[in-house]
């Protein structure tokens, strides 16, 4: 699994590295995913954060 964020759409509100710190950092007021790929053990967290992003700006894959 992939996640990727559109800096443009994101208003850097923090909720997906809350639901899923392992995946997802604030940098700039934009969040960042942190690697290539999701780890295995947070596929489900990374999807529940794309899930409630209030911009839609995650898109997993």
């Amino acid at each position: 699994m992939k996640a990727k964020v559109d800096v443009d759409t994101c208003i850097g509100c923090g909720l997906c590295e809350q639901i899923c710190p392992d995946v997802f950092k604030m940098e700039e007021d934009k969040a960042v995913v942190r690697g290539e790929t999701v780890p295995a053990e947070a596929e489900t967290a990374c999807q529940n954060a794309a899930d409630q992003c209030p911009v839609a700006a995650i898109t997993v894959e």
